[in-house]
C-alpha cells in the first residue's frame, strides 16, 4: 500500500531539494533554485514554458523554456521534480530525498493532479515486466477521469 511522508514547504521544501541534488553530484545553482522555486509555486502541473514565463518575470529578463528543459531533465533524474506525461508538465516532488515511482490521478476537467504513492501496486507492475524480460527504469502511470471537487454538483442543488 502507499506510504506517508513529512512535505516540507517553502524554504524547508528548498533545502531539501538543494540537498538532494548536491547528494547525486550536481550543483545547486542560483538558476536551478529559481526553476524549483516557480515549479513549487504551481497548484497544477506546470510546462516548460509556464516556469519560463514565471522565472523571467521573476528575474526582469527573458529566460527561454530550452534552459527550462535542461533543468527540469536534471530535476527529473534527481528525484526533485515528476513529469506528468500526458500533459507534458512537471509536478515539484514534495519529497525529494524518497525515490518511488509515480501514480498520478489527473482530472481532464480542471488539470488537477494528484500524486499518490502505492509501492505495493508498481511493486507488482515491476515485477510482471521483470518477468517478461524487460528491465523499467521509471514506472509512470497516469490515471485520467475526475477529480471530487468537479464531480460535486454545480450550486450544491440535488
Amino acid at each position: 500500500m502507499g506510504h506517508r511522508h513529512q512535505e516540507p514547504e517553502g524554504e524547508a521544501l528548498l533545502l531539501a531539494a538543494r540537498s538532494t541534488l548536491e547528494a547525486s553530484g550536481e550543483q545547486w545553482t542560483a538558476m536551478r533554485e529559481s526553476v524549483f522555486a516557480a515549479l513549487s509555486r504551481f497548484a497544477k502541473p506546470a510546462s516548460a514554458y509556464d516556469i519560463a514565463e514565471a522565472v523571467s518575470l521573476a528575474q526582469g529578463r527573458r529566460i527561454a523554456a530550452n534552459s527550462i528543459y535542461r533543468i527540469l531533465d536534471l530535476f527529473v533524474t534527481a528525484n526533485l521534480a515528476q513529469r506528468v506525461e500526458s500533459a507534458n508538465a512537471y509536478v515539484v516532488n514534495a519529497h525529494p530525498g524518497c525515490r518511488h515511482d509515480c501514480i498520478f490521478l489527473v482530472c481532464d476537467r480542471c488539470g488537477m493532479t494528484t500524486h499518490v504513492d502505492d509501492d505495493q501496486l508498481t511493486g507488482a507492475l515491476r515485477d510482471v515486466a521483470a518477468a517478461s524480460g524487460f528491465a523499467p527504469v521509471r514506472p509512470v502511470i497516469e490515471v485520467r477521469g475526475s477529480c471530487a471537487a468537479c464531480l460535486e454538483p454545480l450550486g450544491g442543488a440535488d
